[in-house]
Parts: C-alpha cells; sequence; structure tokens
C-alpha cells in the first residue's frame, strides 16, 4: 500500500466513524492530495488541500491521522508567498516548532517554515550553481534568501569570495546559521538592507551576479550591471516566460540590459527550464554572457 492508499484509507475509516453519508465522504476526498513534501520529520501539504469547513470541525483528529499515516510529527500546510520580502505563510497544522533542517545534495539549510520561503521545485537549478562558478569568481547573490544558491556555490565550487544580499531580516538569520552551520562563513559577507543601496560598495567587483527573484528582476538588472567587472562576466537571471516561446524573455532582456548600460554588450544568452510555474508558462533562467566594450 502506498503512503496516499494508507492515506485516503484511514481517512475514509474515519468519516463512516463519523457518520458521514458516502456522498460526502467522496467530496471530501477529493481534497486529500497525492503528493506532498516530506524531509525532516515534517509533511507539507499543497495549499489546495483540506480546505473543506468540515477539515476544520474535525481538524485535530484530521491532522493526527495525516500525522500517523506519513509517519511524521509535524504537519504544516503550505500558502501563499507574500510580500517583497517574500515572506511563507506555512501553517502548522501538527507540532508547534516550525524550525527545520532540509538536506539537499550535501548541503543543510535551516529555516522557519513560517516565516522563509523554500522552492523544492528549484533543486536542479541549486545544483547546478554549484558547477557553473569557476575557481576564484568573485559572485554576487542578489535575493540570496536563506542562502538557496549562496551555499551550493559556497559547499561545491572554489569561488573565491560570495557577496550575499538579502533583506528580509528573518531569511537573514537563516542565512547567517547555515553559513556557520555549512563551514563557509569564511568564504561570505552578508550585505543586509535594500540592495537598491547596499551594493553601491560593490561596484565593478563581481565575475558572476545572481538575480533569483519572481516573476521578475527586471527593476534590479542595472545593479547588477553595476557590480560587474570592467571587462564584464555573468549574469543568471530568473524569469517567467509563455511555455511556447522562450525566445521572448530573451529578446526583452537582452534589449533592456543593452539600453541600461552602453558600456556591456550581450554576447550569448543560455536558456535553462527549471520548471513549469502555470499553466502554459514556466520558469526559466538566463545565463547571459556580457563583455565590456
Amino acid at each position: 500500500m502506498t503512503p496516499y492508499e494508507r492515506l485516503v484509507l484511514s481517512i475514509n475509516n474515519y468519516l463512516i466513524s463519523k457518520k458521514y453519508c458516502t456522498r460526502d465522504i467522496e467530496r471530501l476526498k477529493k481534497e486529500i492530495p497525492k503528493r506532498w513534501e516530506k524531509f525532516d520529520d515534517v509533511v507539507l501539504l499543497p495549499n489546495s488541500s483540506f480546505i473543506d469547513k468540515e477539515w476544520i470541525v474535525n481538524g485535530n483528529d484530521i491532522w493526527g491521522i495525516i500525522s500517523e499515516s506519513l509517519g511524521v510529527k509535524r504537519v504544516g500546510r503550505i500558502g501563499e508567498i507574500i510580500g517583497e520580502k517574500r515572506e511563507s505563510t506555512v501553517e502548522m497544522l501538527v507540532g508547534e516548532k516550525d524550525w527545520v533542517i532540509r538536506k539537499e545534495n550535501g548541503i543543510k539549510y535551516g529555516y522557519h517554515l513560517t516565516e522563509c520561503m523554500f522552492s523544492s521545485g528549484n533543486i536542479n537549478e541549486r545544483r547546478r550553481m554549484g558547477k557553473v562558478v569557476s575557481e576564484g569568481e568573485v559572485v554576487i547573490d542578489l535575493f540570496c534568501g536563506i542562502g538557496y544558491y549562496t551555499l551550493p556555490i559556497l559547499v561545491k565550487s572554489e569561488v573565491k569570495h560570495v557577496y550575499s544580499c538579502e533583506w528580509n531580516e528573518n531569511a537573514i538569520k537563516a542565512l547567517k546559521f547555515n553559513l556557520k552551520n555549512n563551514n563557509v562563513e569564511k568564504k561570505c559577507s552578508v550585505i543586509e538592507g535594500d540592495n537598491r543601496i547596499t551594493t553601491r560598495k560593490l561596484r565593478g567587483v563581481a565575475d558572476r551576479v545572481l538575480l533569483g527573484l519572481l516573476p521578475t528582476a527586471e527593476k534590479s538588472y542595472h545593479i547588477a550591471l553595476n557590480c560587474l567587472k570592467e571587462n564584464g562576466g555573468i549574469l543568471h537571471i530568473h524569469g517567467l516566460s509563455p511555455s511556447d516561446n522562450h525566445e521572448e524573455l530573451v529578446i526583452q532582456t537582452k534589449k533592456i540590459l543593452e539600453k541600461i548600460n552602453k558600456s556591456y554588450e550581450v554576447k550569448n544568452i543560455d536558456i535553462n527550464k527549471i520548471k513549469s510555474y502555470a499553466p502554459h508558462w514556466d520558469h526559466l533562467v538566463l545565463d547571459i554572457e556580457i563583455i565590456g566594450i
């Protein structure tokens, strides 16, 4: 029996014991998710699951059944990511403590579930960032969060130094913990505050700049260009594109970048699809080679 089948059976038996009619049971069972995130001792349910008012009425019992069926001590439900500071709205259903440590590709990410976001769908991009950085490079991560890309670069490459920019206080606390917990704090400077201001002291220092912000980091393109060394470097720009026309984002991005700073030229752009973001939309990362002219 799969974990999903076990969960459905347990909830079905509970609803029968509570005298729900067959029609209501079948209606409610449609809100049982077939997929969830499981790590540490936590399961995170999708935000579309268990939303009917009947689940709330029987909440404590249902959450306990989920916890037991899936073999975890804590259960949360994913919420929306809100605000400019990309804050999490995970709701804890079982367990009061929300501190977790995810282990991924030999890297430990610690954070508070209810305070900081974490996109499990970006796992391949996190792994890739640990491979693309060359020995001796200086990297600036403009939207580093808890260290999603900063940590793979520090742990898996021979980077010289990473400047990690963040303005969410909760994410900064987690980032500092993660740098120390992964033994890479000596090669990283945490730049706290609004990167439109804090990066003024980082002009011309970077071989590579990461712009990991969705739906777009367009307002920070000029910051990234200012941070690159005089002879240029690489930008990793995250963005959203129609699934059937990735070239549209490439063309628009190239046009904007070359208009911002006439001292640089876009030499090459590679497209990396990270995941499907929404129906007919993809999350892409553009690897953009910039050269000074």
